[in-house]
């Protein structure tokens, strides 16, 4: 038999009832946040894990593992080694939303072959360094007082960087704008990630404000596939500008916006784009073009974890997205990942992913559970 030969796969739907719900725009009512689990084990007793968050307004959503139970009748008796066959095999199946239950499922194999091989997931790619510089990603707050005072906070933690998601309502968001630089220019790098939510007038007025000012990026000022809107920006503006990474998610989606030049990064989430074996192709791909790609990392640890382990293994990331404050994103992890003083955050110890979670916490939170041993 060969080795990793996959034997049991499990999922966890997890939530809970009681959990903070943060927004990240003004349109949004309060978000259920669901984190769900893929555990894969083997027949030679490796363990693998991966995650994916999803949101949901009114309840939580079982999308993610409802789509990755379709794929587990294929996934027995297949080994781990061979991801790049069964990441092949998956993105041919005929369902509806493939890619973020192949991204969890491919996170957990390449977690099992950590464990394997006795490395860390971003030194079994090739690793580019150990640490990367941290930026703290805001949840909606409702006045400009609340957002200087997280400000304040995010400097005394040791942040060098912060995204501000906006109320994303134009008017209130350039005063807003306005005001930070006021009071922090010089002190501390900001973004602005409107969420998508402005036309091309006023995107294009806050590209030359974010300009003027020397933000690090503009990010979703326009929806992700209104590709001729960002192009205009990007020939009429000097301020970075990417989109929002969640909406053209696969390579090819990619490839049409780098070829339009629509963007001046890419940006993508590993659960939402295949995995590891999914954010590799884009990652070269941002490579070929001599552009950056940033990845999103706002999510529970496990989605943290496998960003950050590919940010560590290319050198074409410049900044981890740091969900903060830190506790509601590390319910049912032993392990966290924060950033340390010096604006960083590291690798953590151990082989895989290296996240140890607190199963008896997870099956306090899980709302529905698949067992494949079990059906």
């Amino acid at each position: 038999m060969k080795a990793l030969t996959i034997k049991k796969v499990e999922f966890f739907m997890t939530g809970d009832e009681a959990a903070y719900r943060p927004r990240w725009a003004q349109y949004l009512n309060d978000i259920f946040t669901t984190n769900t689990i893929c555990r894969i084990t083997t027949e030679d007793g490796y363990v693998g894990i991966g995650g994916g968050i999803t949101y949901c307004e009114e309840r939580f959503d079982p999308s993610m593992m409802e789509t990755g139970i379709l794929y587990v009748p294929g996934l027995i008796g297949k080994s781990a080694l061979d991801r790049e066959a069964i990441w092949s095999w998956m993105s041919q199946r005929p369902t509806l939303i493939p890619l973020p239950a192949m991204s969890m499922i491919d996170i957990a194999l390449w977690d099992l072959v950590g464990k394997y091989a006795k490395l860390p997931i971003y030194q079994l790619l090739g690793a580019s360094r150990d640490k990367i510089l941290s930026y703290a990603s805001t949840p909606l707050y409702d006045t400009d007082e609340e957002y200087m005072q997280y400000i304040d906070d995010s400097i005394a933690e040791g942040f060098k960087a912060i995204k501000i998601h906006p109320y994303t309502i134009f008017e209130k968001d350039y005063e807003l704008v306005k005001n930070i630089q006021k009071n922090y220019a010089g002190k501390i790098k900001f973004m602005l990630d409107p969420d998508a939510q402005y036309n091309r007038e006023e995107a294009y007025k806050m590209a030359k404000l974010l300009e003027e000012y020397e933000w690090v990026w503009f990010e979703a000022p326009l929806p992700d596939r209104d590709l001729e809107g960002y192009k205009y920006l990007i020939q009429h503006t000097h301020v970075p500008i990417s989109c929002g990474g969640n909406t053209l998610t696969s390579l090819m989606d990619i490839n049409e916006g780098i070829k339009k030049g629509a963007w001046t990064d890419v940006r993508v989430d590993i659960t939402g784009c295949g995995g590891f074996t999914g954010i590799r192709k884009i990652v070269a791909l941002a490579q070929a073009n001599n552009m950056r790609c940033e990845m999103q990392s706002w999510g529970a640890t496990l989605t943290q974890a496998a960003n950050l382990h590919m940010m560590l293994a290319c050198n074409n990331t410049s900044y981890f997205e740091q969900a903060f404050p830190y506790e509601p994103f590390e319910i049912g992890s032993k392990t966290v990942i924060r950033t340390d003083k010096d604006g960083y955050v590291h690798a953590p110890e151990g082989y895989g992913l290296g996240i140890e979670m607190d199963w008896d916490e997870i099956d306090r939170l899980t709302i529905k559970k698949y067992d494949s041993s079990e059906v």
